[in-house]
């Protein structure tokens, strides 16, 4: 019965937000298709392996799905039913742990939470690796409640070495009591910290001896900062319904252990200087065990005070849903439209641009001016859409074609250098010497509206 709350509880958002993805998913997806093409760990054939994903090894994974006309919207789709699954899972554990952990029969309000969350539907079938890990931290926290702790340690440490800002999480979880009954002396919490510190200390030594670096190309292609980290981990502690599990005094020592591990995840995120992408992303994979926190509350408090908890902690959720809830499920229909109207002018071309991985579908060669598969930008001044891509870079790249997003309720204007782009890395490219005068808009998109421009001296 606990397994089917779970699922019940989880499904409707999944299936409402099932349209959500990102651009970054079909980087991950292209990776997949070179793997499974033969080309091995690259971005573009023929290149030198780079280090354009930061769960490594999860695209190798991906390399099985990836056939058929379009090998890397196949990988991407495959993602997509793996992250479903794993969360069904994850949600299903959840459902038995607050089933079995008794008390006030409110206890159950805590799946209104999973019910209300878009992050965990959007996440969930993003077609990254956010659902497969979301998935492995719900089960890792349900097998918790439920006294499993070997199953506990394994989900942590794969989560973790699939993510890196959740090794802080991971640890603590491995550092917290358990709930087997035996009382656990501090050593042997050590020895289980070491134990999940296991698998993302080999992907790092991996990732070492393959790229040259221990941390993922994304850390470097945009520098924390701890302002931005602080107020995207706040906002997502107002917005999550995180607050829900606020309480102590009446929690047992596994779930205040639980909490603990949440608290530290979100400091870490702090220090990582938050994410750029929307709904939460790098808080989804702690909230389950937030959520089960919240159960455990709600069994023993007041029904007043449990109310009011309640009241608070979805109202940050149904505000997210009220605000994005729509636009985030339109967001896959939107990016395939504009991929169809774009294709034609992006096939066999060399193409410079910030959103690589829609655009990746198409184009044989992708020049990606974010910097999140190549090193070479990755190293420039600048985050992700800020950077500082120098006079004569396109040319040294051949690149032929641009693709630009304009900003919304912007439009074209006759001259290049007046339009109003959307990222300060496409104002800034437009206005090098030279550009404006050898590329020619050959196509626009509908909405969003991109720009595609093709090198005159190429034609």
């Amino acid at each position: 019965m606990g397994s089917a709350l779970g699922v019940l509880a989880a499904a409707p958002m999944l299936l409402a937000l099932s349209g959500f993805m990102v651009d970054d998913a079909l980087v991950m997806a292209r990776y997949a298709a070179n793997i499974a093409r033969g080309a091995g760990y690259v971005w573009n054939r023929g290149e030198a392996p780079t280090d354009g994903v930061t769960p490594l090894g999860f695209c190798v994974l991906l390399a099985a799905f990836a056939r058929g006309a379009s090998p890397v919207l196949s990988a991407w789709l495959a993602a997509k039913w793996l992250g479903a699954f794993a969360w069904l899972v994850g949600a299903a554990t959840v459902g038995i742990a607050i089933l079995r952990i008794g008390g006030s029969r409110l206890r159950y309000a805590a799946l209104l939470f999973l019910f209300a969350s878009a992050p965990l539907g959007a996440w969930a079938v993003a077609g990254m690796e956010t659902g497969v890990v979301l998935g492995l931290g719900a089960v890792a926290v349900g097998l918790r409640a439920l006294g499993r702790e070997r199953g506990t340690l394994i989900c942590a440490s794969v989560a973790a070495a699939l993510r890196p800002e959740l090794v802080p999480w991971a640890v603590a979880v491995a550092l917290a009591p358990s709930n087997d009954g035996k009382l656990q002396p501090m050593d042997r919490r050590l020895v289980r910290a070491l134990f999940v510190l296991g698998l993302p200390s080999g992907a790092s030594l991996v990732r070492y001896a393959a790229f040259g670096s221990f941390l993922p190309l994304s850390f470097r292609a945009k520098a924390p900062s701890l302002q931005l980290g602080m107020t995207y981990a706040g906002a997502c502690l107002l917005l999550t319904g995180v607050l829900a599990m606020v309480g102590w005094r009446r929690l047992p020592s596994w779930a205040k252990g639980l909490e603990i591990a949440v608290l530290v995840h979100f400091v870490a995120i702090a220090f990582a200087g938050g994410d750029w992408m929307p709904l939460s992303r790098l808080a989804v994979p702690v909230l389950p065990g937030a959520f089960l926190v919240a159960a455990c509350s709600l069994a023993v408090e007041p029904r007043a005070l449990a109310g009011l908890r309640v009241a608070v902690a979805l109202a940050g959720e149904v505000f997210t849903v009220w605000r994005v809830g729509a636009s985030a499920a339109a967001v896959g229909a939107r990016r395939m439209r504009t991929l169809s109207e774009l294709a034609p002018t992006l096939e066999g071309r060399t193409v410079a641009t910030v959103d690589a991985g829609w655009v990746g579908v198409a184009a044989e060669r992708v020049v990606d001016l974010a910097g999140i598969t190549d090193p070479n930008v990755a190293a420039l001044p600048g985050g992700h859409t800020s950077k500082r891509i120098p006079n004569g870079f396109l040319a040294a790249r051949e690149v032929d074609t641009l693709v630009l997003l304009i900003a919304p309720g912007k439009a074209l204007e006759p001259a290049l250098v007046d339009t109003q782009f959307a990222r300060w890395t496409e104002m800034h490219v437009v206005r090098q010497t030279g550009i404006a005068k050898e590329f020619r808009v050959v196509a626009q998109s509908t909405e969003p509206h991109y720009v595609v421009l093709h090198r005159v001296l190429a034609e």
